[in-house]
């Protein structure tokens, strides 16, 4: 009997430590299994980061590709503003030539380099005109970008809203700010500053239509209007007017739209513009 007794107290032992044994090996198999975790995590990552680098250079090369074309795009408008410019110094130096005294004769040799038989106080009319055109095309526009001045680009606008309204109804104004223009004036000098300014007013012209008046509206502030074009185009297009400027300067823009609803005013248009201009840098921020 004792031995019996003796067989009895020792199965409670052996029990507890086939228990512990078993609990260690579901220590061990669960340690395995998060390290198999951990392991297919790192392997998903790394697959991600092979995607997303491979996507990275598709992107990269399209962006590529996109920064030549509108090189040459602005190479273009370059040699074009040249042309232009050449024009206005021609026109200007026939002008400037010796001219009669008070009492009246022939502009220099009598004849205008187009041809123009001179008046009775020796101006030459065509001349004259070309001269008085370029004065008040220069105090319309402004000096370094080339857009409306602000009173004579609200002008302009309005001209169109009236025509948009005998037409189909649809104006869009697009309200423009340039982002960190501070940061790169404090970084670069104003001239970088400048330079960012006349590639956004070169830029706009190369997206927009020939007559869709731009305005430097003030400082980095720039309006637009676009006439018989739904809201989703001219998003679009400003959309590409802010990638080309970060690709040729490092920064962008931010823009606020609105849609022209009835007997809307100028004013009125334009200020439901500024606001969402300032809950699109609200939102962004």
């Amino acid at each position: 009997m004792k031995h019996k007794k003796g067989r009895k107290s020792g199965a409670p032992k052996k029990r507890q430590k086939r228990l512990a044994t078993l609990a260690t090996r579901e220590r061990k198999v669960d340690a395995r299994e998060r390290a198999a975790t951990e392991r297919l995590a790192v392997v998903q990552a790394f697959e991600r980061a092979v995607d997303a680098r491979d996507h990275a250079l598709t992107e990269r090369d399209a962006l590529a590709n996109e920064r030549d074309r509108r090189a040459a795009e602005r190479d273009a408008l370059a040699n074009e503003r040249d042309h232009r410019a050449a024009e206005r110094d021609a026109i200007w130096a026939g002008v400037s030539g010796p001219r009669a005294s008070i009492g009246g004769g022939p502009v220099g040799n009598g004849h205008s380099s187009i041809g123009a038989t001179a008046d009775e106080d020796g101006e030459d009319p065509a001349l004259e005109r070309a001269r008085l055109e370029a004065q008040l095309q220069r105090a319309h526009l402004d000096g370094l970008t080339g857009a409306y001045r602000r009173e004579v680009g609200r002008l302009a606008l309005r001209n169109e809203i009236e025509r948009a309204r005998r037409s189909d109804g649809r104006f869009v104004i697009a309200f423009l700010d340039v982002d960190g223009l501070k940061g790169v004036n404090d970084r670069e000098g104003h001239a970088a500053g400048d330079k960012v300014l006349r590639t956004l007013a070169a830029t706009m012209r190369a997206n927009l239509r020939s007559y869709d008046p731009i305005v430097r509206y003030g400082g980095d502030e720039f309006v637009c209007g676009v006439a018989a074009i739904d809201t989703d185009e001219v998003q679009h297009r400003i959309g590409v007017i802010d990638q080309s400027l970060r690709h040729a300067t490092g920064v962008g823009i931010t823009a606020g739209l609105a849609s022209m609803i009835g007997n809307e005013s100028l004013e009125e248009l334009t200020e439901r513009a500024d606001a969402a201009l300032l809950e699109a840098k609200r939102s962004r921020d």
